[in-house]
């Protein structure tokens, strides 16, 4: 069953305006962020119960994807690790519709292979690392 629930847009109007852009479009347009692809991961508000959007870098073994909850290199988690952690149940919309999956926090030799994957879609995260002390956190994604 799908996330349902009162959306409310990223307060980063950059994120909210790729968010929108991308939905509208099934995909078609605001589906590069860097040159890169990205992907809409949904989830629930930890705290609100409310929808949240956000565009994240696409990075997947073709099944199965990974969220990097990298923030940038910042010394906090984003807001949605927390919302994952609370309700594993998340919907990703890669092309023209979203779909169910259920994450999990990758650990050991699971979290350093889909960290790889991660570095070789978005070269940049290997740089966030470095510039924060926390192990910063990878989930995976499997259809649910």
């Amino acid at each position: 069953m799908p996330l349902e629930g009162e959306y409310v847009p990223s307060p980063y109007t950059q994120a909210a305006e790729q968010v929108e852009l991308y939905e509208s479009t099934g995909g078609e347009e605001g589906n590069t962020m860097g040159g890169k692809p990205v992907i809409i991961l949904t989830t629930r508000g930890a705290k609100t119960g409310k929808i949240r959007k956000a565009p994240l870098m696409r990075v997947t073994d073709g099944e199965s994807y990974a969220v990097v909850a990298s923030k940038g290199g910042a010394p906090d988690n984003p807001v949605w690790y927390h919302n994952i952690l609370a309700e594993p149940l998340v919907m990703l919309q890669d092309g023209p519709e979203p779909r169910e999956y259920r994450a999990h926090l990758a650990e050991g030799l699971e979290r350093d292979q889909w960290w790889q994957r991660a570095v070789e879609a978005w070269p940049g995260y290997a740089d966030y690392q470095k510039k924060t002390d926390r192990k910063i956190p990878v989930f995976v994604l499997d259809p649910a």
